[in-house]
């Protein structure tokens, strides 16, 4: 994955008009060859419905690249990185960060040497994009464009440059709002009302590899893509090539408006291949609101620990489709706790409007102001509930992670039918005393294939508290004569709770 002061993806607009020109051309073959009097369109007709067809395709950019051009800038910041410790600290992203995680995974090239101070601290000199969004001087980057910045300088398209400042961030998502003061008449761009369509032509201009104002164009390939970057993923990926120094620039429909802001890449090789995510202009203009009027972001909040709905939980449960959010846990005196939200409740609706899957209901909640009533759906023991609440603000920091380890294992502590060894969490140092340990784990069992590790902490098992592993045997002989499939476990791992469905077999 490319560092992504950057990011990047390809297709050759040449290449795209050649295949619809292709496609033109056989279907006139095809009625010429087959058609006949009073059973076929025309030739005439057909040409003349080719070329109505043609003129609603743009025969070129130009005109949209002239108009929206002059407000896209070059960004270009020097980071304080403090005492030099090793080679690969050039990554953009705060190490162990999501995006430093994502990038790492897929390949990220290390940034270029950076020059050491004479106090043994470094500055690294990082490049990425941006674009105007009003006259006065307001312009919309990426957060990891200018996190930590010492300066950040700004050169638009006319090849003047300008110091800037930070409004505000917002790491959640990436975005940060910048400022240049002094003028007024800046050239600027407008959101799109709309949401782009799969197969929509989408435009990128930016400034990879240093090489600013540089336009390439594609088309949107995919929505909704959550690539592991923070917990309200909702990209569009497209195919416009964008690389290296392209982070924070505009996407553009063919009418000039922003459906995106270009945030990373999938890349093997550190370079374009195809696949480049932006964020949605909802949420670019949601966030920007914010930071502007206050230099933060506000979310609203209700407490819960969720997770998918998957096909063998949703069996376990009752429910027809596996869609919803399943709430592991919620959190002690949190608003979700207060209104009488329970460990095993599945979110199915938000004011009416129904929730698919658990990504969807965080992004729903944290686009409410903290405050806000909410009326919640909700699946519980075969019914449906409705539970009114008032949403809390998002906290800033996370719970402290619980620590557990091995502990001792014994033939009556092991559960054949899951590839488990448990024993009581109250023998376990660290553990707490709720629950079983997860002692050793089957590689080729069922447990393992459902992401079981040492150390997780069994806490129910088919709804029932568990202390012993006896308990968890017999809650799954119950659901064995039950006539069940799967049961249902509730978690701890780490930090997190969460619900594991596991086959019941011949327990």
């Amino acid at each position: 994955m490319n560092d992504n002061r950057t990011p990047g993806p390809a297709r050759g607009i040449r290449t795209a008009r050649r295949l619809v020109l292709l496609a033109s051309t056989a279907g006139l073959g095809i009625a010429v060859l087959l058609g006949g009097p009073g059973n076929f369109p025309s030739l005439s007709a057909l040409s003349t419905a080719a070329l109505a067809q043609s003129a609603q395709r743009p025969a070129g950019f130009a005109d949209v690249v002239e108009k929206v051009k002059p407000a896209v800038i070059s960004v270009r910041v020097k980071l304080d990185e403090g005492p030099q410790t090793s080679s690969d600290e050039g990554l953009p992203f705060p190490q162990g960060s999501p995006f430093d995680r994502f990038f790492r995974q897929f390949g990220a090239p290390n940034m270029p040497n950076v020059p050491s101070m004479p106090n043994g601290r470094h500055l690294v000199t990082g490049q990425g994009s941006g674009f105007f969004i009003s006259a006065d001087g307001y312009a919309v980057t990426n957060n990891h464009v200018v996190d930590k910045a010492k300066t950040v300088e700004v050169t638009t398209d006319d090849g003047k440059s300008y110091t800037a400042k930070v409004i505000g961030t917002d790491p959640k998502t990436d975005l940060a709002l910048i400022k240049i003061d002094g003028r007024g008449d800046f050239s600027y761009v407008k959101f799109a009302d709309a949401t782009p369509r799969v197969g929509d032509w989408v435009l990128a201009v930016g400034n990879p590899f240093g090489l600013g104002g540089t336009v390439t164009a594609g088309i949107v390939s995919a929505r909704g893509r959550d690539i592991g970057a923070g917990p309200y993923d909702d990209f569009i990926q497209i195919d416009a090539p964008v690389n290296k120094g392209n982070s924070g620039g505009p996407s553009f429909d063919v009418n000039g408006n922003v459906i995106g802001v270009n945030t990373a890449i999938f890349s093997p090789s550190g370079g374009s291949v195809g696949i480049g995510f932006a964020i949605p202009s909802d949420t670019v203009k949601t966030v920007i609101a914010q930071l502007e009027k206050g230099g933060k972001v506000t979310r609203g909040w209700i407490g819960v620990q969720i997770q998918q709905v998957t096909p063998d939980i949703a069996e376990s449960l009752g429910l027809k489709n596996a869609e919803g959010a399943l709430v592991a846990e919620p959190q002690a005196d949190s608003p979700a706790a207060k209104a009488g939200i329970q460990s095993g409740d599945v979110i199915t609706a938000v004011d009416g409007q129904p929730v698919k899957n658990a990504r969807e209901l965080a992004r729903k909640i944290s686009s409410m102001a903290p405050g806000t009533s909410a009326k919640l759906g909700v699946w519980r023991k075969g019914e449906e509930k409705a539970l009114t609440l008032t949403l809390g603000e998002l906290p800033n920091t996370q719970q402290a992670r619980v620590q557990t380890g091995p502990g001792e294992t014994s033939p009556g502590n092991n559960v054949g039918p899951l590839g488990l060894s448990l024993a009581p969490a109250a023998n376990v140092a660290g553990a707490g005393s709720a629950g079983v340990v997860v002692t050793q784990v089957d590689p080729d069992g069922p447990a393992a294939e459902r992401g079981f590790r040492t150390g997780d902490v069994i806490l129910d098992v088919g709804g029932k508290t568990v202390a012993t592993p006896s308990d968890v045997r017999k809650a799954m002989q119950e659901a064995h004569a039950q006539g069940k499939h799967t049961i249902l476990m509730r978690v701890k791992s780490g930090d997190q709770t969460k619900f594991v469905a596991l086959p019941v077999g011949n327990a």
